[in-house]
């Protein structure tokens, strides 16, 4: 139990040593955290902050989780749900997420107290929601996404991390790594990296919040180089799911992949020169590339839209697929591709533009391999080679 306030007075130094006032310096105060998102993988999310905060000095226990509201076919609404029987039945069913995740339909409520926000939503809505909450946060808040995609502007494409970071005014890391949600969820061993710009002890801050037992993670300076990793993958899973629906087996599978990586480094680097090699081998490049391209939703639903010859589209087998959650390669592609045709890059990114003319059925699936090996040219970009 704390002492009272006049003990304190008389006793500074016993204060002090149990979080009191030493010199007239107060004590740090413990962070806040809100989690953004409340789907699959924001519901992973909340999982394993909520099981580091409990052990965490410098963390309050309470984890906010913001749940964009739905009314179950129970009738009751799933912020309900989640606070009465701590799980997201809909989106992360069997799991417990920890009894200190409040869920919150709320979004600027969630986020008012909260000096790290965890953002973790379709890249899609991101936008919406900053705009929502400017003005509404601490201003020592620091942030970091979760979130796979971009925004392409007229100005050019802008990474999500910067559309948080302009728009709010605040500092935002990055989180990428082989992270399929339901894997973690049930506590099977996987990695991530923190991609950051400049204070490396915020950077040790979020691996500290998100690093456990089976979920080792670690911290590279290379936001950029993290975030597009993780943006990219998915755009090759697409890809990889279309073999799978041709069942043109696994040789064809592992060039489609090679290919991939090759697309995403090159890409990666022409956009952000200061993209780090060595980013690619950490657990948010390769090993998100080969994880996303064997399993996960992307690949699923590819596999689907081959099988059937192209004759449903995403939206449709989204809908029945993927039960409220969201494609992010086929919006990523379309993403890229915009970049791509603008800047004049097109024939150097074979895979990348097939897959996105597949995906709107102005190419049919089996151009996968067809047009994807073309050899890049190299001329249409200066020194391009060194990036291939």
């Amino acid at each position: 139990m704390a002492p009272s306030v006049e003990d304190s007075n008389n006793n500074t130094a016993a204060a002090a040593a149990i979080g009191g006032v030493e010199n007239g310096t107060p004590p740090p105060e413990n962070s806040r955290v809100t989690v953004v998102g409340s789907g699959n993988w924001g519901s992973v999310a909340a999982k394993l902050i909520a099981s580091n905060t409990l052990k965490l000095n410098s963390f309050h226990d309470e984890v906010r989780m913001w749940v964009f509201e739905e009314t179950l076919s129970t009738g009751e609404k799933l912020s309900e749900v989640i606070n009465r029987t701590n799980e997201n039945v809909k989106y992360l069913p069997g799991i417990k997420l920890g009894k200190n995740v409040i869920a919150d339909p709320n979004l600027e409520n969630a986020v008012k107290d909260a000096n790290m926000l965890v953002f973790v939503t379709p890249h899609q809505f991101m936008e919406g929601i900053c705009k929502r909450i400017v003005g509404k946060i601490r201003k020592d808040a620091e942030a970091i996404s979760l979130i796979k995609g971009m925004e392409v502007k007229k100005e050019g494409p802008c990474m999500i991390s910067s559309l948080i970071s302009e728009q709010l005014g605040i500092n935002c890391c990055v989180l990428m790594g082989a992270n399929i949600a339901n894997e973690i969820a049930v506590e099977k061993f996987s990695e991530a990296t923190v991609g950051y710009r400049r204070s490396k002890d915020i950077a040790e801050k979020w691996v500290q919040l998100f690093n456990i037992s089976y979920f080792n993670v670690s911290a590279v300076q290379d936001v950029e180089g993290v975030e597009l990793c993780g943006t990219l993958k998915n755009v090759v899973a697409i890809a990889a799911g279309l073999v799978d629906g041709l069942e043109m087996g696994n040789n064809t599978k592992a060039a489609i992949m090679r290919i991939g990586l090759r697309e995403m480094k090159a890409f990666s680097k022409l956009l952000f020169p200061s993209v780090k090699d060595s980013t690619f081998f950490e657990s948010c490049g390769v090993a998100d590339l080969i994880t996303t391209c064997l399993g996960g939703r992307n690949r699923k639903c590819a596999e689907a839209f081959a099988r059937n010859g192209g004759k449903r589209s995403f939206d449709e087998l989204e809908a029945e697929m993927l039960q409220g959650q969201k494609l992010q390669g086929v919006s990523t592609a379309k993403e890229v591709y915009e970049v791509l045709r603008h800047r004049g890059w097109l024939e150097l990114f074979p895979l990348f533009s097939t897959v996105h003319e597949i995906c709107i059925g102005r190419l049919p699936p089996t151009a996968i391999v067809e047009y994807s090996e073309h050899t890049p040219k190299f001329s249409l970009v200066g020194g391009s080679n060194q990036f291939f």
